[in-house]
């Protein structure tokens, strides 16, 4: 598929609209006034006609970004590389031994530029070699002054293909700040209106059911852990407890597992930190969390957490003691649109690069395994 034009490039394409213009004009400079000289004159006269239509025709064509591919790149080479090896006919090798300069001149170096713009430095060198070598052809006699345009033209050929690259980065990084400022301030708009709602009624029930017994305190608490949650979610901070270690962006998988530990839910962990990238510790807990809930919902409450540190990846058992789940029963959830264990469990862990296994049997409770690897592939 063609990529889409960039924005910091549009300048360089035409910087090398300027060049063509200019280094034609200099070729037809130098032909009115060798004109006496050549082999055949109205060979150079044809030729530069050539080069004129060309000339515009290649500046209508790259001022399109979905034209500047390898057709036109190879047919502009193509073109160039002829009118060049055609230099020792229409000039006479005579005139080229009395200092007379080739027909191309500056002018060739228009396709050296296009190709270093359009792919950069190694492009831009492989055209540059081609036309070079070219030139070089025409010479009865190499000397020094024949490599130093060649090393000219590979110059050019570098440093413009490494300019066009650094315009690209540039504008893919604008790009990503652009992107983080609409999305900051989209989280701050939501923000505003969560904390007007969402925030103030969990706060609400929090404060209120603090002291109350049984499952009243229960749900005052869930509220307040939500709270917190989301607050940590809409202003993008890292909740208290989150475990983190000194070692980066490294968080301990048991201190954020360890808020879900209850008198109902317990908690069974390595002696020594069990360490996970920030944005995996996070999503393996939100997956812990959800398989709780379907415990909570389903399975009476009372759950078994384990958490194995096995060095190249963590497991998280999660087991209870309800009824189970039978068979067909979390497609036929899927199928009704109730996508906890498939979104929520499965599809979180897949996205780490893990496994799920279920593993249930009727009134014999289910346990799941939650497997994710601790570098992703």
């Amino acid at each position: 598929m063609p990529s889409p034009p960039r924005g910091f490039e549009v300048p360089l394409w035409r910087a090398l609209t300027v060049f063509r213009l200019a280094s034609l004009a200099y070729v037809c400079v130098l032909a009115v006034r060798d004109a006496d000289r050549y082999a055949h004159p109205f060979a150079v006269g044809a030729l530069l006609l050539l080069m004129i239509a060309w000339t515009g025709a290649t500046i209508v064509a790259y001022a399109r970004p979905a034209w500047r591919r390898w057709p036109l790149l190879l047919a502009d080479l193509g073109v160039v590389i002829a009118i060049v090896l055609s230099t020792p006919w229409v000039v006479g090798r005579e005139a080229l031994g009395n200092g007379v300069p080739t027909l191309g001149v500056a002018w060739m170096a228009g396709p050296v530029l296009a190709w270093a713009v359009s792919g950069g430095r190694r492009r831009g060198t492989v055209a540059a070699l081609l036309v070079a070598g070219a030139d070089l052809a025409t010479r009865e006699r190499i000397g020094q002054s024949s490599f130093t345009g060649v090393i000219l033209m590979l110059l050019a050929g570098v440093v413009v293909g490494h300019v066009a690259r650094l315009a690209v980065a540039a504008e893919e990084r604008l790009q990503r700040a652009v992107e983080l400022e609409a999305a900051t301030r989209e989280r701050e708009r939501l923000a505003r209106g969560i904390h007007d709602s969402v925030l103030q009624v969990l706060a609400l029930v929090q404060r209120r059911g603090a002291d109350l017994p049984g499952e009243a305190g229960d749900l005052a608490r869930l509220a307040g852990e939500q709270e917190a949650a989301l607050r940590a979610l809409i202003s993008g901070t890292t909740p208290v407890g989150a475990g983190r270690l000194d070692d980066g962006d490294a968080v301990d998988l048991r201190a954020l597992l360890s808020r879900y530990a209850s008198t109902a839910v317990s908690l069974s962990a390595p002696a020594s930190p069990v360490p996970l990238p920030r944005q995996v510790a996070g999503e393996l807990a939100a997956a812990t969390s959800a398989a709780l809930d379907n415990v909570g919902r389903h399975a009476g409450g009372r759950a078994w957490v384990l958490i194995e540190d096995e060095g190249d990846s963590v497991t998280v058992s999660i087991r209870d003691e309800g009824p189970g789940i039978p068979d067909g029963r979390l497609a036929e959830a899927a199928a009704q649109g109730r996508l906890g264990v498939t979104l929520s469990i499965q599809g979180r862990v897949a996205d780490l690069g893990g496994t799920v296994r279920i593993m249930s049997a009727p009134e014999a409770g289910t346990e799941i395994e939650l497997v994710v690897p601790r570098a992703r592939g």
